[in-house]
């Protein structure tokens, strides 16, 4: 029976507990959160940090110690991001891949408007680094698509041996400044991709239950979390990370799919063994 992967996105960089007083922001709440979605299903975590006053933060030491948390509890696996602080240097967007070498990262393939008020900015030379770092240290890419031109980026990387086949795709559509998220976008992203590719996808707010149906449906795998979307449903906010990647297991179910455990993941993603600790 096919197997479809979860990805649980508990805190991303912008929303605090004033928007959703649920959300987890220190190392111990994230840990939490990671533990009770890997019950109902999860199989990978994808991290954001925040600082002592909840904004997006790289700092290594806060991924360190959130990181080692998770994995004396589950065997979940661990996505950390390389974004979430603008004013990050390309040096500390790669620091705790080095440091502790997670079987995932995500990889923003391209610079884009962001929100209508800011940059978010992925330099051909930083992501040639980046690349380059996640190979040097066994990390997978998630390649993370806002529009159509960042899967042709990837192209060009995979043909200058920075990013390896068969690659790893995260659509996230929704976003102000990408594309939005409907099932048509969807579908044409997908027919971009080389058809050994494996892929994932998110629909951000109101697109999110949208997008999980069509990338059920359509063969691929998907992500849920607070990171893109803090309500459950339409003016009912959302209890818990946990209570999305339960639908998203009741849903795969429905659809005459199983649930991927972490080990299946690791197998779909051809990700290296590793035990819980790391090492």
């Amino acid at each position: 029976m096919e197997k479809v992967i979860i990805t649980v996105a508990t805190t991303g960089a912008w929303p605090q507990k004033e928007h959703n007083p649920n959300i987890p922001l220190t190392p111990q709440e994230i840990a939490a959160d990671v533990y009770e979605c890997w019950k109902e299903g999860a199989a990978i975590a994808h991290l954001h940090m925040r600082d002592d006053q909840g904004r997006g933060t790289m700092n290594k030491d806060k991924f360190r110690e959130t990181v080692e948390l998770i994995r004396s509890k589950c065997d979940i696996i661990i996505n950390c991001t390389t974004s979430g602080d603008l004013n990050a240097t390309d040096e500390t967007r790669m620091a705790h891949l080095i440091d502790l070498k997670p079987e995932m990262a995500s990889y923003d393939c391209g610079s884009m408007n962001w929100m209508h008020n800011s940059l978010f900015l992925n330099t051909p030379q930083f992501l040639e680094k980046l690349g380059q770092t996640m190979l040097e240290n066994n990390v997978k890419p998630e390649i993370e698509i806002f529009d159509a031109g960042m899967i042709y980026n990837s192209f060009y990387y995979v043909k200058k041996g920075i990013l390896r086949t068969p690659a790893h795709y995260q659509f996230v559509l929704g976003a102000d400044g990408g594309s939005a998220a409907t099932v048509e976008n969807l579908v044409y992203l997908k027919s971009l991709i080389p058809k050994d590719a494996t892929w994932s996808a998110l629909g951000i707010g109101k697109g999110h239950i949208p997008l999980m149906y069509a990338a059920i449906a359509l063969g691929g795998h998907i992500r849920v979390g607070m990171e893109d979307n803090v309500y459950y449903a339409k003016n009912r906010l959302a209890k818990s990370n946990a209570e999305f990647v339960a639908r998203a297991a009741r849903l795969i179910k429905e659809a005459n799919k199983e649930v991927a455990s972490p080990a299946e993941a690791r197998e779909i993603l051809n990700l290296k063994n590793r035990t819980i600790t790391g090492e």
